[in-house]
């Protein structure tokens, strides 16, 4: 049977065995996380992907207690993923492990209805913390991260270079750009139409202050590059 905890159904069957999905693209990152959950007493790897599609099947299909996502995927986002959860009314907690910029990722996810942020920089101690907190219906953040994000509500936040002003597509999009994905690539990521991934280029570049395309894609590729410096 199942009792809610914080809103969410959890088992509490005799075994005490939570279930867990891992949404992420890494192969060899899904692999050492689900070694490091199946140790941990009263809790098991019930499903793997790394892309929303497979995972939206999985969660619904396993009754899964937890969802442990990255934000970078194969296709749209995890923020996407975490979207859909929610737009279907599908209540499992999602904790999110990524490598991205906690200070501009962190609220976003929340926002969309994660129930913790953390990196995967942290320990694993930190890590398997951070699972527990959520399948407790509490909201999980690092020390530092939520501190920020405080800060941040308290005295306002700083303009990041503009970086702050994305919505959540056009930071997709953004990404992909300084990855050195072309239009018709962002296109089949993000099942968009190529018109649509012009749209948002447009805005970005409106947004940024940015004059071409040329700026446009040295600007991306400067900000993943320093994002990937500061995570790791």
């Amino acid at each position: 049977m199942h009792r809610p905890i914080g809103g969410y159904a959890v088992n509490t069957e005799a075994a005490q065995e939570f279930r867990v999905v891992l949404v992420e693209d890494h192969p060899m990152f899904r692999e050492q996380l689900s070694q490091l959950i199946n140790k941990e007493s009263g809790m098991t790897v019930c499903g793997e992907a790394d892309n929303i599609h497979d995972a939206l099947q999985l969660i619904e299909s396993k009754g899964a207690e937890v969802a442990i996502v990255d934000l970078t995927l194969k296709g749209p986002s995890g923020l996407e993923l975490i979207k859909n959860l929610k737009a279907k009314e599908i209540d499992i907690p999602v904790l999110v492990l990524s490598m991205h910029d906690e200070a501009l990722y962190a609220e976003r996810v929340l926002k969309a209805g994660a129930r913790g942020y953390i990196t995967k920089n942290e320990a694993s101690k930190e890590v398997m913390t951070a699972i527990h907190a959520v399948l407790r219906g509490e909201i999980y953040l690092p020390a530092r991260i939520a501190s920020r994000i405080l800060e941040s509500v308290s005295v306002g936040r700083k303009n990041n270079g503009g970086i702050s002003q994305l919505t959540d597509r056009e930071l997709e999009v953004f990404e992909l750009i300084g990855h050195g994905r072309s239009t018709r690539e962002i296109s089949n990521c993000l099942h968009l139409g190529m018109s649509t991934v012009d749209t948002y280029r447009a805005r970005i570049k409106t947004k940024l202050h940015l004059e071409n395309s040329s700026q446009l894609h040295h600007e991306a590729i400067r900000w993943v590059s320093e994002g990937q410096k500061a995570s790791a």
